[in-house]
């Protein structure tokens, strides 16, 4: 049960932020950004280089 909590508390929606798409933290980039990056061949260190207000966590709870 623990890591459900901790799930939620990574990935949020918000109705009126970025469609009501699931995003990580409350911020503007959406669990699909990341899966899409991951998907085009970047490493996660690519992605975290990239966006350096993400956490390893982060990633992790969109592959979740």
């Amino acid at each position: 049960m623990q890591w459900r909590y901790e799930l939620s508390d990574v990935i949020t929606i918000e109705p009126g932020k970025r469609g009501g798409k699931p995003c990580i933290r409350g911020l503007r980039i959406t669990v699909y950004d990341v899966l899409e990056y991951l998907a085009s061949g970047m490493s996660h260190a690519d992605v975290l280089r990239e966006f350096p207000y993400l956490a390893e966590e982060d990633i992790r709870a969109c592959l979740a």
